[in-house]
């Protein structure tokens, strides 16, 4: 990075903007506390709407938080039209955006973006401020939609999953060694090219920003870090996880966890399916009547389907929250596995917590994530072989009291793999681990300046 392009001025100033959107609001946040706390001298500001400033509560403090009107759906019902709100965020956020730069003192330096925001590589150029685009998912779910065409060159589309075809496997994308038709992103399996088109556009424009950023580390998946350097010619920092750090709240302890303190140690299933995609109804049946056979104890974070998972429904062996710290919960000592979605965040914190993972995608990028937590890293076992699969109650029940018979030769194996990834993890994130790709982040695009304004 050319230092004449970072102003001088004796403050700097970093300008984050994220996709309005559960998913990449969060990891966003914790990037800017964690370069905050690194960096105490820049000055920060996070970007968003009215709505999600007030989502965000107590989460807020103690970032410098900067807001535009709410010129889009509400997170609350983005989800009935996910289509409709990517593409309403690529042509309403632009102009309330630059408006709100023009009012920001001192100007931003320096703009760190959510991948999903196509138009801010167009507004830094214009702006002529460097732009950092972050991905929020994994590198091997980018991957995968860079080399796109790759894929439909060989394919039809939608891919072709009856019978057994979704076992088939395919080793010429850039980066995956090996994959299942049915571990493809789900927008290659669902007949919807306006969908495709969205996020493979996202990911071309992200490769034309000054850099990219990956909430990732080397150890995790270097086989697809690798392969995007070769491929694209901007510079790329996997900068760690930024998942939070699990609080222990100083004004009461949360119900879920005077719970969990009461099981024995390892016992309980931990089921979050995520905040954005929802399981059907059916299929939520299917999961209550399955948990409620198997008698495995469990927390069930169940969001807006609280009222309809009642002890009747599910069974006494557990409980059922709108709500909870996942982090603090997964690093519980009653915690014995984790049945989830795979969102990226949910991978990355059941790697670093040591827990074995239940892999049951719902779509997108969530099938990419469960095929590397179970056949990359091996801390897995898979629920469902297509995310469109309906998973009935026996082999609900089935699976749930196999994966938690923590006695068993194969999960005793599972456990070691979970103990070593984790060992692992907590060497590289040390001082002298992979985060020091933040580390030449900072001195690429933000070097510390000295009192006299040199670099």
């Amino acid at each position: 990075m050319d230092a004449s392009k970072l102003s001088t001025t004796s403050c700097r100033h970093v300008a984050f903007i994220p996709h309005p959107g559960r998913g990449h609001v969060n990891p966003m946040l914790n990037l800017c506390k964690l370069i905050a706390s690194r960096r105490p001298d820049l000055h920060v500001s996070f970007i968003l709407t009215e709505e999600w400033l007030a989502l965000l509560g107590s989460q807020a403090k103690p970032i410098n938080f900067a807001t535009i009107p709410n010129v889009l759906p509400s997170e609350l019902v983005r989800g009935s039209d996910l289509l409709g709100f990517l593409e309403s965020v690529q042509t309403e956020m632009t102009e309330p955006v630059e408006r709100l730069l023009n009012q920001l003192e001192p100007p931003p330096d320096l703009i760190i973006a959510d991948c999903f925001l196509s138009w801010a590589v167009e507004l830094g150029k214009r702006r002529k401020i460097p732009v950092a685009s972050f991905w929020p998912a994994s590198p091997s779910s980018f991957t995968a939609f860079y080399h796109h065409q790759l894929i439909l060159s060989r394919h039809f589309y939608p891919l072709d999953l009856s019978g057994s075809s979704g076992e088939e496997r395919i080793d010429f994308i850039p980066g995956i060694p090996s994959i299942r038709l049915a571990d493809l992103p789900g927008e290659f399996q669902v007949n919807n090219k306006r969908g495709l088109n969205i996020v493979t556009t996202i990911v071309s424009t992200a490769s034309k920003a000054q850099c990219i950023i990956f909430r990732t580390i080397k150890e995790l998946e270097e086989s697809a870090l690798t392969s995007l350097r070769a491929s694209i010619s901007i510079p790329l920092y996997p900068v760690g996880p930024a998942i939070p750090n699990s609080t222990n709240s100083p004004n009461r302890t949360p119900d879920y966890i005077e719970w969990l303190d009461t099981q024995q140690e390892r016992s309980v299933l931990y089921i979050s399916l995520g905040s954005f995609l929802s399981a059907t109804s059916a299929q939520v049946d299917e999961l209550a009547a399955g948990l409620k056979d198997s008698a495995v104890p469990f927390l069930w974070v169940a969001r807006s389907q609280t009222d309809e998972l009642s002890p009747a429904v599910v069974g006494d062996k557990g409980m059922v929250v709108s709500w909870c710290d996942q982090m603090r919960v997964l690093r519980h000592a009653s915690v014995g596995g984790f049945l989830t979605h795979c969102g990226w965040n949910s991978a990355l914190e059941t790697a670093f917590a040591g827990v074995a993972a239940l892999t049951f995608p719902l779509g997108i990028d969530q099938t990419v994530n469960s095929k590397v937590i179970v056949e990359d890293w091996g801390i897995g076992w898979r629920m469902k072989n297509e995310f469109r699969d309906l998973v009935r109650r026996e082999r609900v029940s089935e699976a749930l009291k196999r994966f938690m018979d923590l006695e068993s030769s194969e999960r005793m194996e599972l456990d070691s793999k979970c103990a070593k990834l984790n060992e692992l993890l907590q060497l590289a994130v040390a001082e002298d681990g992979s985060t020091s790709s933040l580390d030449e982040f900072f001195s690429d695009f933000l070097p510390i300046q000295d009192p006299s304004g040199a670099f």
